[in-house]
């Protein structure tokens, strides 16, 4: 699964990565410690087709739900299931967004206890998963509350060795098959694959990161002199 990230860049430097001409947010401070039900920019096209930056929460809540509470259930899709799932179907068809990332981190288990790793790119590039988007209007307000889930599949060779599930990585060329909702749910499919040997690098990092009360660059850190490659 993935459930904890990294926002380090600037807004300039997304906008420039991703090619965004509108943002419906005003820049958000680095989080190096972002947690589910947090707020968090993505990327997804406007109703004019253009990229935009928005800002929603993350956990999803379909539509139909009852209750917001089951965001917190809701923080990943997996690949296998994100096409034919009613929970993700309709997200799956026409709300498919780019979540940008710094890096994210994931426990290794280490006997009885969990060794926390922070992953990012070797090349040190954003990182942008693969996410769904939903409105969702049970509070009855004016604006429905908009959340997002990240999508996983099975890990590559990097991540075998830290856990069974990694974030749907997607590289630039591929963002504007994702985003085209005009494609089949077999060419979408298609690009969520495990990362590519070499495309991931990651080191241990302190268990302050378990608490998502801590949040300062010193989580990212090396812990110990361990430094793996992918």
């Amino acid at each position: 699964m993935c459930g904890r990230y990294t926002r380090h860049y600037t807004w300039a430097e997304v906008r420039s990565f991703l090619d965004i001409l509108f943002e419906m947010v005003p820049e958000m401070p680095p989080s190096y410690n972002v947690a589910p039900t947090q707020v968090v920019p993505i990327c997804r096209l406007n109703e004019g087709g253009q990229r935009e930056l928005a800002a929603v929460k993350w956990g999803l809540v379909p539509s139909w739900a009852k209750d917001a509470k089951i965001a917190a259930q809701l923080i990943n899709a997996r690949v296998e299931t994100v096409a034919e799932k009613p929970t993700f179907r309709a997200a799956f068809k026409a709300r498919r967004c780019i979540v940008p990332v710094s890096g994210f981190y994931e426990w290794k288990r280490i006997g009885d206890s969990a060794q926390p790793m922070y992953v990012t790119r070797a090349d040190g590039a954003i990182m942008l998963f693969a996410g769904l988007w939903e409105g969702w209007n049970g509070n009855h307000g004016e604006r429905p509350t908009e959340t997002m889930t990240i999508v996983t599949t099975p890990p590559n060779a990097f991540m075998s060795s830290i856990h069974n599930r990694m974030p749907a990585l997607l590289e630039p060329a591929q963002v504007p098959v994702w985003l085209d909702l005009t494609l089949g749910a077999d060419q979408a499919l298609s690009l969520l694959q495990p990362a590519a040997d070499g495309v991931l690098m990651g080191h241990p990092v302190s268990e302050r990161v378990n608490s998502p009360k801590h949040n300062d660059p010193g989580l990212c850190q090396p812990h110990s002199r361990m430094t793996l490659f992918g």
